[in-house]
């Protein structure tokens, strides 16, 4: 009897299991494609899953090497320390959740604000694009260590004299950068002073003040 149109199915159209190398589906003998819905989804599928185990498997080997880093020894406000965290940890987290330090601010967390800023080796860093893993052997300074409250260093003093605060978020790392900037080659006009602190953002709008501080300081 004769078969009708369409129903016609051949032997090749039987589906293989998909091989565990993700492999394209099997060509016919006549070098024409042959691929059926079920076909094809079954080999993209193994297809994804090969292609998971490579990511899956870097990310362990991230998470081991993590574990594995050395600790590293720094001097912050003049007390040894030796660091044991993941190499991933800023230096402001560290100062921040490990160490306590808490006068060092965390602003933008994107080196926009200044908010951070401490004295790496007596240069300013914005401690939150650094990371701890590059500070062995480094001597790190942060708004605690640079004065008391029974014995403020000079700029701290100028800050309070010329009210050069109001929220006070932002001070820290004001005065951090100014006492570096005293260390700094900058010109002595106001055009100079406001470049070179212009990295350190007050949303107060304390500039003016912040500008008399500076100047008392590097003229006495």
């Amino acid at each position: 009897m004769d078969k009708k149109p369409g129903k016609h199915v051949s032997a090749s159209s039987e589906i293989t299991p998909a091989s565990s190398t993700a492999e394209a589906p099997a060509r016919e003998e006549s070098g024409a494609p042959h691929l059926t819905r079920r076909s094809f989804l079954v080999w993209v599928g193994s297809a994804s899953a090969a292609g998971a185990v490579p990511f899956s498997a870097a990310k362990t080997v991230s998470s081991d090497a993590a574990e594995i880093e050395p600790p590293v020894r720094l001097i912050v406000n003049g007390v040894a320390h030796e660091a044991r965290v993941d190499i991933r940890t800023s230096l402001l987290d560290y100062l921040r959740e490990d160490l306590q330090l808490t006068g060092t601010k965390k602003g933008c967390d994107h080196g926009q604000c200044g908010a951070c800023t401490v004295h790496v080796n007596r240069r300013r860093v914005n401690s939150c694009l650094s990371f701890v893993a590059m500070h062995d052997g480094d001597e790190i300074t942060t708004i605690e260590g640079l004065g008391s409250p029974d014995k403020l260093h000079p700029m701290q003093a100028a800050f309070v004299r010329h009210d050069g605060l109001q929220c006070g978020y932002c001070t820290a790392g004001q005065i951090m950068s100014a006492v570096a900037l005293l260390h700094e080659p900058c010109g002595a006009g106001d055009a100079a002073l406001k470049d070179a602190m212009s990295g350190n953002l007050c949303r107060c709008g304390a500039y003016s003040n912040i500008l008399a501080a500076i100047k008392q300081v590097r003229t006495s």
